[in-house]
């Protein structure tokens, strides 16, 4: 397996960065990177993500998961479908001593995850991807960062 991946400080606190190539076994299990698990701990809440990846969240900051809906009334339709996409799809897995925990078959069938995947931390979270996905997604990214960063850039200016 290739890592490149680290763990590092922003301001006072650690982010997950970096990527980490994983395995599925024939028994769905799949190891959580090392570094990730230092961080993250054993007890982890994994659920849907964007673009047709998984995303994987420590048991104490699960509240990751409620960013943008938190204060909004639940009267609000776009509140309840990102919470129930979210939080509905979610469930809690316990890694045993080498870091490996099952992938539900509704999570792995989502993303679409066959044997090879992807491990990527992304500051308080780790998205896991099928690797041809990821490639796909990459290039498809690359292609269009600048104009992205420049909505960004332009959003912020508001």
């Amino acid at each position: 397996m290739q890592s490149r991946f680290i763990l590092a400080k922003y301001r006072g606190r650690n982010m997950l960065i970096g990527q980490h190539d994983g395995k599925v076994s024939n028994k769905h299990q799949t190891a959580l990177p090392k570094k990730f698990r230092k961080e993250l701990g054993d007890r982890l809440i994994i659920t849907k993500g964007f673009e047709n990846c998984l995303i994987i969240v420590s048991e104490k900051s699960w509240k990751t998961l409620l960013e943008g809906t938190e204060g909004r009334p639940f009267t609000q339709k776009n509140t309840r479908e990102l919470q129930r996409f979210l939080l509905g799809n979610a469930t809690d897995v316990d890694l045993d001593a080498k870091g490996r925990f099952v992938l539900p078959e509704y999570l792995r069938r989502f993303a679409g995850l066959e044997t090879e995947i992807i491990f990527a931390g992304i500051e308080r979270f780790v998205e896991v991807w099928d690797r041809k996905t990821w490639d796909a997604h990459q290039k498809s990214l690359g292609e269009s960062i600048e104009t992205i960063a420049e909505k960004l850039s332009n959003e912020k200016d508001l």
